[in-house]
């Protein structure tokens, strides 16, 4: 059995337009939708960017399953598709902070421990870990979402067949509360696993013979090798500069004397 080789590549534009892709831009582009149907004096406005929103939600979902289903997850779409989330999630978050329905501290908590677990994978990822999102983080999510639809709607209505009225702005500040708590509880997992890899990651190049000392001297070797490089390359566009200049006064004429 023959084995089986590395996937050649594919240029940007095929991987731009496969279809989960595709849906990934579409939710991207629903974003001014979403914010321009946000209205507080309009209950039909606000009832369509909250169907807008749970359509864009349910793109995430639908697009993840047909890269799979089709074999088409790619490096485009690892990119696009959490990019795609957090712009629609912060942008709406941001947005009901200037319509008065969320308040900023709460927002900026929740775009903060955004901003910090994206930075850890980064560096997680740069270093060859791969920090997945356990379950505190998926009902963050949910409950994110969740609360954003109702704070979309945020009139209140009356629950058919029960003589209440649903308050959806209150519902969607409380279910904001609750993904705060488990915003900064998974952010601690996050935290928690960063730190055991970095010291799994010490305890392993110590084992090595590569200690702080040695990494410490062997940046100090690189630092000097790179300032010894720039000081050979201005030395060198300036003897250019030189010999230009020296080559335009030989090749002028001498002037005649009266």
């Amino acid at each position: 059995m023959a084995a089986k080789g590395p996937k050649p590549s594919r240029p940007l534009r095929d991987e731009i337009t496969d279809l989960p892709n595709l849906l990934t831009l579409g939710r991207i582009a629903m974003i001014p939708g979403v914010l321009l149907c946000v209205d507080n004096y309009s209950p039909r406005l606000s009832i369509l960017a909250a169907l807008i929103f749970i359509f864009a939600m349910a793109t995430d979902v639908l697009d993840g399953f047909l890269a799979r289903r089709m074999g088409l997850v790619t490096v485009v779409g690892k990119f696009l598709d959490p990019l795609a989330d957090k712009l629609m999630v912060l942008s709406v978050l941001v947005m009901m902070v200037a319509e008065d329905r969320a308040p900023a501290w709460l927002v900026i908590i929740l775009m903060s421990r955004e901003l910090a677990v994206t930075g850890l994978r980064a560096i997680a990822s740069q270093q060859g870990y791969v920090i997945a999102a356990g379950a505190g983080g998926k009902a963050k999510t949910a409950f994110q979402s969740v609360g954003l639809v109702f704070l979309l709607v945020h009139f209140e209505y009356e629950i058919l067949l029960f003589d209440y009225m649903l308050q959806f702005h209150e519902v969607g500040i409380y279910l904001l509360y609750l993904s705060l708590v488990l915003s900064v509880t998974s952010a601690a997992e996050y935290f928690k696993f960063f730190v055991r890899a970095a010291e799994k990651q010490a305890a392993e190049l110590s084992a090595r013979g590569v200690t702080r000392a040695k990494m410490k001297d062997l940046n100090r070797r690189r630092r000097a090798k790179l300032a010894a490089l720039r000081r050979a390359r201005r030395r060198d566009l300036k003897e250019q500069r030189r010999a230009r200049k020296g080559s335009k006064a030989k090749g002028k004429p001498a002037k005649s004397e009266p």
